[in-house]
């Protein structure tokens, strides 16, 4: 919610295609009945193409210590970037685009990173990616990974030290003999209280994709800990997908 407007970014692209599109859609209400409900189609962000340093795909949204509005973005190809934006807009700050990269794998092939998430807690600005494939059902190999950084534009660096530019990462989720590829996560502050969102896939019921909610604890350190999923949400999500529902 920014300016009086609620800023919907989406993505437009084809599986594996780097000619992609990040939009917008903007509404001054959530309440279908309010006669101001309507969702204005703003149009593009961002865009890439094919020989660019980046897929602008999987934005999310960030606002700074200083009240700074930013989205992380990016998938396989360059790894993930920054673009900072107008709030009054939603759309970037400078054109062309001033894009920062924080992270990807340089030493793995296809480099395979995408879906970043950008959260500040305590001084810190945490920045949680999925590492390797999705999308493969029970043969998915996503795993969750973070680091993090004092300043939103980097660099960050994992709980060892070593830079993400430089393919670095702390664990947080990985499949398990069950659950495979957990990934493509986003993180719920509730009032201090942190969650993680994410999916992964069933392998004991035909690899569905099933949404998992799990409380973060943190470190002495200030390093976060993803525990055991809330067995009501898992339970309510097996549920509808042994139901056919979506």
């Amino acid at each position: 919610y920014k300016e009086g407007r609620y800023l919907l970014y989406y993505s437009a692209s084809t599986f594996g295609s780097q000619r992609s599109l990040i939009g917008l859609a903007s509404n001054k209400t959530l309440d279908p009945a309010d006669p101001d409900y309507r969702w204005q189609d703003e149009g593009k962000v961002i865009e890439s193409r094919p020989g660019m340093d980046f897929n602008a795909i999987d934005p999310a949204l960030i606002t700074d210590a200083e009240g700074g509005f930013w989205m992380t973005f990016g998938s396989f190809w360059g790894g993930i970037m920054l673009v900072q934006l107008n709030p009054e807009t939603g759309k970037p700050l400078s054109e062309p685009y001033d894009i920062i990269p924080l992270a990807r794998r340089p030493s793995v092939p296809q480099n395979p990173i995408e879906a970043p998430y950008l959260i500040y807690r305590e001084g810190f600005y945490y920045l949680f990616v999925s590492f390797d494939f999705c999308c493969r059902g029970a043969e998915s190999t996503y795993k969750i990974m973070v680091g993090r950084s004092e300043e939103i534009t980097g660099p960050y660096v994992d709980a060892e030290g070593v830079a993400m530019l430089k393919g670095g990462g702390t664990l947080v989720v990985q499949g398990d003999e069950r659950w495979k590829g957990p990934g493509h996560n986003s993180v719920l502050n509730d009032d201090g209280v942190y969650y993680l969102v994410h999916h992964a896939y069933d392998a004991e019921n035909r690899g569905r994709p099933t949404l998992q909610i799990r409380p973060i604890s943190w470190t002495e350190d200030g390093w976060p800990k993803a525990q055991e999923p809330l067995a009501d949400v898992q339970w309510m999500s097996q549920n509808a997908a042994s139901n056919g529902s979506r």
